[in-house]
């Protein structure tokens, strides 16, 4: 058998590489985290958007894409509106929200709804 009587730090080596694991591990879910409440946000924000600019564009009241973009503004998420589009009687538009990731950049989590007036598949309804 061999016997060491002196690790020469082996130990204090193989602790510290062990925590900075366990931290980078910490640090890179809090990263992921911060990617995942912003797509929500992002989500969030098209959904009303969406809602808002197609109730505008049944109403014919004002320009749905210009609402989308003010309820947008209003909800305090950093997002833009980055498509917006009319289709028929629906309106479809994408939100951006800018997520830092610290050493990884700036990137963006994006939202895309649809939103308008519900068909029942009955081609006699009104």
């Amino acid at each position: 058998m061999i016997r060491v009587d002196n690790d020469h730090g082996f130990a204090t080596v193989l602790g510290a590489f062990v925590i900075a694991a366990i931290a980078a591990t910490i640090v890179g879910m809090l990263y992921i985290g911060g990617a995942v409440v912003s797509r929500h946000r992002a989500q969030s924000a098209a959904d009303l958007a969406a809602l808002a600019a197609a109730q505008e564009h049944a109403l014919a009241e004002n320009d749905p894409c210009a609402v989308a973009r003010a309820i947008i503004g209003e909800q305090e998420v950093g997002g833009s509106l980055s498509r917006c589009v009319i289709d028929g009687d629906d309106v479809e538009l994408t939100v951006d929200v800018q997520v830092s990731l610290g050493p990884f950049g700036v990137h963006l989590a994006t939202g895309s709804a649809r939103a308008g007036p519900v068909d029942d598949g009955d081609p006699e309804a009104p």
